[in-house]
């Protein structure tokens, strides 16, 4: 293990931080009031527990009021974060972990309407589409008082006892400043690469005043925007060398595109059925560059490949940030040599799509993720053996095996067809979910680990149940299709006829998605690839409301160009072709 690359240690500054895996800065919304309570401190502290070398608290902690949480951001402006983040740290630093943080001003990328419903301010005016504020103008007062805001935070992060933090430079207030895509300013803080990182360069120096050179501080910060107009690499290039040469700065986290749209959002942070770590070549020559500590996390979702990114040179430290969140346990079990059994990421993004629709982090299939207060991401032995039978071999019921099976009981699983997966089954069938298949074949390889048993092409009628004599028989056989709501639904199909295969699409097609998640949207894929003229019709305001804006934004690049039409806000009955468009 002495020869892993991602094992060995590394030096920044005075702190060595133990192996080379971190997790970046990323804000679950476990927050309360603002606050990094209970809640939080054990998510943070179960992933230190198991070995990882750097957790990045936030994704992004507030240094002002003016920039108010809009997806439960820490409040740094706050006194009362101090005790709290410092018992984080506390827990954090007794299984050997180092802790860091990110801080910010939003500027224009949050909500108009939250918080003290303040004006939000930007270097520009122009809106800012994924939260629909309409900035101020920054002012110099403003510029004066954030910069002092920046300051007392970096001074309460260091009385909290973190090993530092890095300021958020992609999307938010600072690098606003820095693209000619937004800045609107005048000539003291526009025109020239020296002009617009002035804002940054004051808060930098405000900072080091207030918390001393030794205090560890970064940069999260975009190297290039990839839109023409705005940053480029070169410029970005400069941009990396100028805070290099400043002297106030210790490492730099690499990031390249934008985050203003859902569509953006998923080049940035890519899902399933894109490429995985695609910005990790990018990062490298960032690194050979500049020649500083270069940190970088966009969807390096295996051991393999983060172990490429150390062992090739291309990083210092390798963000594994959603991977953790599928398993928390990665770096214990890579030193136990126990690569096989990490629970992978599947890039389901159902983690951020919660947190960006206002809801806690939580994961595809972990449930234990954000409840480590209530679940247990460790598996004990139970005290006493028992029989269990579970019917239905779909993802609920292979999860509630492997757990038996872990906790050493007898486990029998029945499943009609002739494999796994249930409904997942229909749901990988489109190429770009594919890579979702991995939470069965993940399953059925811990269930084999625990003896777990199963019978297939086996319809479970009670006989069948109680010949095996169980003491425990779980239920896991899903749900079926609701009927046509309205006369004549005998002419219609369902979304699992059309996934399946079973029954051809036709020529003109009205799809009523009366659930308002993938399979109707997936289902509308295969129709529109098959060439169909669709109309898809939804009761909601919003079409598909379940699907959140990431996992939104693949279906409807494809929907889109295909000439699909969309009209939520309907009720569907037998006369909609002609007068039963009705909005109720």
């Amino acid at each position: 293990m002495a020869t892993d690359p991602l094992l060995k240690p590394y030096r920044l500054k005075h702190l060595t931080l133990r192996n080379r895996i971190m997790i970046s800065s990323h804000e679950p919304y476990y927050t309360e009031d603002g606050l990094p309570k209970e809640r939080y401190r054990a998510y943070h502290a179960e992933r230190a527990r198991a070995g990882v070398a750097l957790t990045m608290t936030a994704g992004s902690a507030v240094v002002s009021r003016d920039s108010p949480p809009s997806f439960g951001n820490i409040t740094a402006y706050k006194d009362e974060v101090v005790p709290w983040l410092r018992e984080l740290a506390d827990e954090c630093h007794e299984h050997g972990c180092a802790v860091m943080i990110q801080l910010t001003h939003m500027g224009r990328r949050t909500f108009w309407n939250a918080g003290d419903w303040l004006p939000v301010v930007s270097s520009g005016r122009e809106r800012e589409p994924a939260h629909r504020a309409f900035p101020k103008l920054i002012e110099d007062w403003d510029i004066e008082r954030i910069t002092k805001d920046y300051a007392d935070a970096a001074e309460r992060m260091q009385a909290a006892g973190l090993d530092g933090f890095e300021l958020q430079c992609y999307g938010h207030l600072l690098d606003s400043f820095w693209t000619p895509l937004l800045n609107e300013l005048g000539d003291d803080y526009n025109g020239s690469l020296e002009n617009r990182l002035r804002f940054t360069d004051e808060v930098l120096a405000a900072i080091r005043d207030r918390v001393g050179a030794d205090f560890i501080v970064g940069l999260r910060l975009v190297v290039d925007e990839q839109e023409a107009g705005g940053i480029d690499k070169a410029e970005g290039l400069r941009i990396a060398r100028h805070f290099r040469d400043g002297g106030r700065v210790d490492f730099l986290n690499v990031i390249r595109g934008q985050v203003f749209t859902d569509a953006r959002m998923t080049r940035v942070i890519p899902m399933t059925g894109m490429a995985a770590s695609p910005h990790l070549d990018f990062a490298g020559e960032v690194r050979e560059a500049i020649a500083m500590p270069v940190f970088h996390a966009a969807r390096i979702p295996d051991v393999a490949t983060a172990r490429h990114a150390i062992a090739s040179g291309k990083l210092d430290i390798v963000g594994m940030t959603r991977a953790h969140l599928a398993d928390p346990h990665v770096v214990a079990k890579i030193v136990a040599g126990r690569e096989d059994d990490i629970r992978p990421c599947v890039g389901a993004t159902y983690c951020l799509d919660r947190i960006y629709e206002g809801g806690a982090a939580h994961c595809f299939h972990n449930a234990a993720t954000g409840r480590e207060l209530e679940m247990p991401q460790q598996i004990e032995a139970a005290e006493t053996r028992r029989r269990v039978v579970v019917v239905g071999a779909g993802p609920g019921g292979l999860e509630a095996a492997r757990v038996a099976g872990d906790r050493g009981h007898e486990v029998t699983v029945l499943e009609a067809a002739d494999q796994p997966g249930g409904q997942l089954r229909l749901a990988v069938r489109n190429p770009r979910r594919r890579e979702m298949a991995s939470a069965i074949d993940w399953r059925m390889a811990q269930s084999g680990k625990a003896g777990v048993e199963f019978r297939f092409n086996t319809v479970a009628e009670a006989a069948d149940v109680l010949q095996l004599d169980p003491d425990v028989v779980i239920i896991a056989t899903g749900g079926m299709p609701g009927p046509a709501p309205f006369p004549g639904g005998e002419l219609t199909v369902d979304s699992w006829d059309i996934l399946s295969g079973d029954v051809a699409p036709g020529e003109n097609v009205l799809l009523w998605d009366a659930a308002g998640d993938h399979a109707g949207l997936q289902a509308a894929e295969v129709l529109a690839g098959a060439g169909a003229r669709l109309e898809f019709v939804n009761r909601e305001r919003a079409i598909a409301s379940e699907v959140m804006g990431m996992n939104l934004t693949p279906y409807l690049q494809v929907l889109q160009p295909r000439g699909t039409l969309f009209t939520p806000a309907r009720i569907l009955d037998a006369d909609f072709g002609s007068s039963g468009r009705r909005f109720q």
